[in-house]
């Protein structure tokens, strides 16, 4: 049997009609760059997220650099982040000139550990940059309330995690200054290209995401902001628009397939090898269902490639180990969950369209391993 990673072309069967539909009407206006499509997509993601704005963007990475640079962060500021998670994170606070300050993760969640952030906390600290790693919202009332006594921006990465919600049923994006999405094709909305979006509840904050969007120009050819090209293309804008309906049930059947996961798990008897993901009080929407293999990590993953099985490790190299980052000073040990969490961690098939029988025969294969 052959159990792929993530399969987009099952998802694409479903939903083929909806898409050339929505695309075809792109073509007819030869409307490509902003437009009616973006700013009917900037409406619905708003919504979707429980928040009043929304501004259309190149890329998830782009997201977080125009966060940055609408809180007119760069030289001499400080943004504390995890050190456990996708390069762009971390990527553009460098790239603003700003400089990342880590804080460890939580061992149970992947998130950044709240606790360990106020000590983190300098009077050079801008703002938090907490990523909703996996699908699942970090502890945001213990970074609000930090954010709040020390008078410090929020920056959510929500790249893996749209319509994920906080034991309050409050949803990613709606629960800092700005959130940032991702609308890369492997993600539980994705588009089929780069694409992202920014989410507000200010107005301010909004008007100046827009104008930084297209090179700080307002009006046409006038330009009060240094900005960047940062403009959401309206055939991407038309896919996304053509798969938000689908979203809250592919989010239902990833969340089935998880507790398919922990019930083959506990009939295989594999808990004393296997250390499956928790879960808190909010809405997992799991972007990846990641398992940690304590030891035996890599011999795994070759031993179900061999089965046909696709797995990945996210992510290998912590980023305060990362070479280009070497100036940080960071050094092994420094922050040992995330290290641990590098060594052990292995992502499972979880996708919508996975059926029973393949979900049965990864654990069964893991299950062999051992």
């Amino acid at each position: 049997m052959k159990v792929p990673l993530l399969d987009l072309k099952a998802q694409y069967e479903t939903i083929k009609a909806d898409v050339w539909a929505a695309t075809e009407k792109v073509y007819d206006s030869q409307r490509f760059i902003l437009g009616p499509e973006v700013e009917a997509l900037e409406k619905e993601i708003a919504d979707y997220c429980q928040c009043p704005f929304a501004v259309g963007v190149s890329s998830g990475t782009d997201a977080l650099l125009i966060a940055l640079m609408a809180l007119d962060i760069g030289p001499g500021d400080e943004v504390i982040t995890t050190p456990y998670t996708f390069f762009a994170t971390v990527g553009s606070i460098v790239r603003v000139g700003a400089r990342p300050v880590f804080a460890d993760i939580d061992p149970d969640t992947f998130n950044v550990d709240a606790a360990q952030i106020e000590k983190k906390i300098s009077e050079k600290t801008k703002a938090i940059m907490p990523v909703h790693l996996y699908g699942q919202c970090c502890d945001m009332a213990a970074i609000k309330a930090l954010a709040g006594r020390y008078g410090l921006a929020i920056i959510e990465d929500a790249a893996q995690a749209i319509g994920s919600e906080d034991e309050q049923g409050r949803r990613a994006g709606a629960l800092g200054d700005i959130g940032c999405f991702s609308f890369f094709p492997s993600k539980n909305l994705g588009a089929f290209g780069d694409g992202g979006i920014v989410t507000t509840s200010s107005s301010a904050l909004y008007e100046k995401l827009r104008i930084l969007r297209v090179h700080g120009s307002s009006p046409k050819y006038y330009h009060p902001l240094l900005g960047g090209n940062f403009r959401l293309d309206a055939l991407q804008a038309a896919i996304v628009r053509a798969k938000l309906p689908y979203l809250d049930s592919w989010t239902a059947a990833r969340q089935t397939n998880a507790d398919r996961y922990r019930a083959r798990f506990s009939q295989q008897g594999l808990e004393t090898h296997v250390h499956l993901p928790k879960t808190g009080t909010g809405r997992h929407i799991y972007n990846q269902f990641v398992i940690l293999i304590p030891g035996k990590r890599d011999e795994l993953k070759q031993y179900l490639l061999d089965a046909g099985i696709g797995t990945e490790i996210y992510y290998p190299v912590p980023m305060h180990l990362q070479p280009c980052f070497q100036h940080l000073g960071g050094n092994v040990g420094d922050f040992p969950v995330a290290e641990q969490a590098a060594e052990e961690s292995l992502a499972l098939p979880i996708y919508p369209e996975l059926t029973e029988d393949q979900l049965t025969y990864v654990v069964e294969k893991i299950a062999s391993f051992y």
